[in-house]
């Protein structure tokens, strides 16, 4: 036990390293590679005449710190997600939650002005968690109940119908569509540091609540016998997680839109490391899904240089054929 305390912990430290390496090298590899030098400069030795300086705090630095928190969002409401349900298939984007939270803000966009975007973040947060109701209300409903496979198939039909809602409002509205065609395949091209401040406090709100509750979702992930056995509320412990993922969604749709993959792949290399404790899952799916996105996002301003592929296609591009790998791991 003390051995394996050991190698989690020590896990922890590697995975910081590794996190302060991603956002040195997101940080000097763009159209203009900067030296560490004027990196180093660029925080402690400010100069505003310096080129460097100006990208590094004006560009590169708001985007990679928004990458971070985006990528441990979105795999800590994955995994949230895949222990309450008890779905390794669960995750914010399969269960209709991306599109809910994208359909919302694309809307709102189109009746109120773009002084009003400090609003993204509550708007996608409601269109998230009524997403999440009308998935929940619909599996509940179906034969069998508030199965696995119900979820799923309830999310499924859910994500189609809002990507039908979405064709028709290009139909109606192709300039305000044109306009965020972009952030709506997941981009952080155009990250917006107020978003991100005014976000802030409900990424911390979100991530320390996951914390908090990790011991609860394990013991639901063993079932809600077990979780009952230990004097646990299942109704209310579900709505709290709810909650909480609705938040880390919302949060990371308002600032990138919606990235697809994330939350499901990144819970399943940790638990491949860390096995089923979700007080170990929960931490490095914070380290973890913000390496992973910083990574993400530098191959998509690296891959075609002087232009840049949408993080969102990256994402799905390299997550699919890696969460496919996963599975024939497990199966074997």
């Amino acid at each position: 036990m003390k051995r394996q305390k050991w190698l989690s912990y020590t896990g922890i430290m590697i995975m910081l390293v590794l996190l302060t390496l991603t956002f040195i090298w997101h940080l000097s590899i763009g159209t203009k590679t900067i030296p560490i030098s004027d990196l180093i400069h660029s925080f402690y030795a400010y100069d505003e005449s310096n080129f460097n300086h100006l990208i590094i705090q004006e560009l590169r630095f708001p985007r990679a710190l928004i990458a971070a928190c985006v990528g441990a969002c979105l795999a800590v409401a994955g995994a949230l997600m895949q222990g309450v349900t008890r779905n390794p298939l669960a995750d914010p984007g399969l269960l209709g939650m991306m599109t809910g939270g994208a359909l919302a803000v694309v809307y709102w966009s189109t009746f109120v002005d773009v002084d009003s975007l400090v609003w993204l973040p509550l708007i996608a947060a409601i269109g998230s968690l009524v997403s999440a109701m009308i998935v929940w209300s619909i599996a509940s409903r179906a034969p069998g109940g508030l199965t696995s496979l119900n979820l799923i198939l309830a999310g499924s039909a859910f994500t189609a119908f809002s990507a039908a809602l979405l064709a028709i409002h290009h139909l109606i509205d192709q300039q305000t569509f044109e306009e965020m065609r972009t952030w709506l395949v997941g981009s952080l091209l155009a990250s917006n540091i107020d978003i991100f401040y005014w976000c802030l406090p409900w990424i911390v709100i979100g991530l320390l609540a996951a914390i908090i509750l990790a011991p609860s979702v394990t013991a639901l992930s063993m079932g809600e016998e077990v979780a009952t056995g230990l004097g646990i509320n299942i109704k209310k412990r579900k709505w709290q997680l709810l909650i909480c993922v609705v938040i880390l969604t919302s949060v990371s749709i308002a600032l990138a839109g919606p990235l697809g993959f994330i939350g499901l792949v990144i819970p399943h290399v940790v638990r491949f490391f860390v096995g089923a404790d979700y007080r170990w899952i929960i931490p490095y799916c914070i380290l973890l899904g913000a390496i992973y996105l910083l990574f993400i996002d530098s191959i998509a301003r690296w891959i075609i240089q002087p232009q840049e592929v949408a993080t969102g296609l990256i994402t799905v591009l390299i997550g699919a054929p890696l969460f496919v790998l996963l599975v024939k791991m497990k199966v074997r």
